[in-house]
């Protein structure tokens, strides 16, 4: 009976967690919404600067990867997932909330960069979550439930903020999504996480014969001891570079590519993120049962689908045969999603789980910041409506996870096998 009651305490965490990355992807996807909204480019003068419009997103992604990086090995090492996340929750809802009061660009560009700092811990925090309570064999479905809060957060977040924008204000979105922290995320946390007891860092970090710093300083060194730490980081900048290239311009590509009605806009935008997350969660489910040296086959799967569905939407006149096509790639996109913080936990010492996570999460944010700007920068020079080039950009993001999936599966797989035996770094 304990031990069923101590199953649903973890789960109702793992679940809380969910919701506020959920939150925090409806937040961060705002901008893509923003910038097919005159009054909100008129406020700033971005109207017809496809570069400008770019670095919305980008700035955000590069204060995210910085905060990942950095920050997340201080809160491994003192303190628990719970106050690492109340922190970042109450930072980045007021954040949000005094955005619209920025009176120029540059200020509005400060407050995105300090909102990208106080999510970046995020999905860090949520890592050594499912580490400390979760067994190796369980952490598959774990990962993919609470994953699958970027794909609900966008499939939720794309109608929702084009209805507030375009029926209330710009402005009005902020103050939601500001309200839905404090009011949704904060309780929830408080509810629900709690710090196990084996935490090792914590305690150890509080033990008087041991210094902090020179905790934080052994974190950091094992994490970057990593094995196969660089193909991992490879694949988590391709797969992020995907995800924010996409997210960022697929409303704009939608209206003026495509011409689909605003209503239809905010439809298709949404779908191809709804079907992610089931796909998202069967690539958890997957993961239990794939021995531990074949977890790379879901990245040469996902990634060679995902590349050819995107192929097939840009290339097709029919609107329909574009929708599926968007559909279909981020059916295969999602399905790699668990796969990532399951080779960490795998492969990473016990000890520095989460500063692990925080380096492949905070350098692929930095690499990956850049890709919103760039697509801006080739859809500008083909004449600002012409998205296909900018498109034909996350092609190649997953051309090269499948590549790097592949290699990892025949030339480093030994990595795997080791950790699959039971054997010790």
């Amino acid at each position: 009976m304990s031990k069923n009651i101590s199953n649903v305490r973890r789960w109702l965490g793992v679940l809380a967690i969910l919701v506020v990355v959920v939150i925090s992807y409806v937040d961060r996807m705002n901008v893509s919404i923003l910038i097919t909204n005159p009054d909100f480019l008129g406020a700033f003068g971005i109207g017809n600067d496809r570069v400008a419009q770019g670095q919305l997103m980008t700035i955000f992604l590069i204060g995210y990867g910085l905060a990942a990086f950095f920050l997340t090995p201080v809160y491994e090492s003192f303190f628990s997932v719970r106050k690492g996340l109340l922190m970042s929750i109450l930072l980045w809802a007021l954040f949000t909330f005094i955005s619209p009061f920025a009176s120029t660009l540059l200020l509005f560009l400060i407050f995105r960069a300090v909102l990208g700092i106080s999510e970046g811990p995020l999905f860090s925090l949520k890592t050594m979550f499912i580490n400390e309570t979760f067994n190796k064999n369980e952490r598959g479905k774990p990962n993919a439930v609470s994953s699958m809060g970027v794909s609900i957060g966008l499939s939720i977040g794309f109608p929702l903020i084009t209805f507030l924008i375009y029926q209330f204000s710009w402005e009005t979105s902020f103050h939601v999504l500001a309200l839905l922290n404090i009011l949704i995320g904060l309780p929830l946390i408080l509810l629900f996480i709690r710090r196990p007891g084996n935490n090792r860092n914590i305690d150890v970090a509080n033990n008087g014969g041991i210094k902090r710093h020179k905790q934080l300083i052994d974190t950091m060194s094992t994490a970057f001891r990593t094995p196969g730490l660089i193909w991992i980081l490879i694949i988590e900048i391709a797969t992020l570079s995907y995800l924010w290239g996409s997210s960022a311009w697929l409303p704009s590509y939608l209206l003026q590519e495509k011409h689909f009605s605003l209503k239809q806009m905010g439809m298709i935008a949404s779908l191809p993120f709804v079907v992610s997350i089931g796909t998202g969660f069967l690539g958890g489910y997957i993961l239990d049962r794939l021995p531990t040296r074949k977890l790379t086959l879901l990245f040469v799967i996902g990634g060679v689908g995902t590349a050819l569905s995107v192929t097939t939407a840009i290339i097709s006149t029919n609107p329909i045969i574009t929708a599926i096509g968007l559909i279909l790639a981020n059916g295969f996109w999602g399905i790699q999603g668990p796969a990532i913080p399951t080779m960490v936990q795998n492969l990473s010492d016990a000890r520095s789980v989460g500063s692990t996570y925080g380096i492949v999460n905070g350098i692929g944010n930095l690499v990956s910041a850049f890709m919103p700007i760039i697509m801006g920068v080739v859809i500008g020079s083909l004449g600002g409506n012409n998205f296909v080039g900018g498109f034909y950009l996350l092609v190649g993001t997953q051309i090269i996870t499948a590549i790097c999936g592949l290699f990892f599966l025949m030339y480093k797989k030994d990595l795997l096998i080791l950790k699959d035996n039971g054997a010790t770094k």
